[in-house]
């Protein structure tokens, strides 16, 4: 060890900047488990809409779209969707 003196690498603060930086923390963490739950439900939308549109645009020289109970499907996505965004 060199003749450097050795700080142990911990700064004193009061209560005051103690408790500034306890309520940063937890803003923080609260903000990035938001942030994080907010991603999640994106992707999800994101997942589910895309086959939807990779089908669409599959075979566009065709006019026209062969869709069998269309009704009942849309009907079954939109819960879907849903579900996605009220979770």
């Amino acid at each position: 060890m060199s003749d450097e003196i050795f700080d142990f690498g911990f700064t004193v603060v009061d209560e005051t900047e103690l408790n500034s930086y306890q309520e940063a923390q937890s803003e923080i963490e609260a903000t990035t488990a938001e942030a994080e739950a907010a991603q999640e439900k994106i992707d999800k939308l994101y997942n589910a809409v895309g086959p939807l549109l990779n089908n669409l645009k599959s075979s566009p020289d065709k006019d026209y779209i062969l869709w069998p109970d269309r009704l009942a499907k849309i009907e079954a996505f939109e819960k879907h969707l849903k579900g996605i965004y009220e979770s």
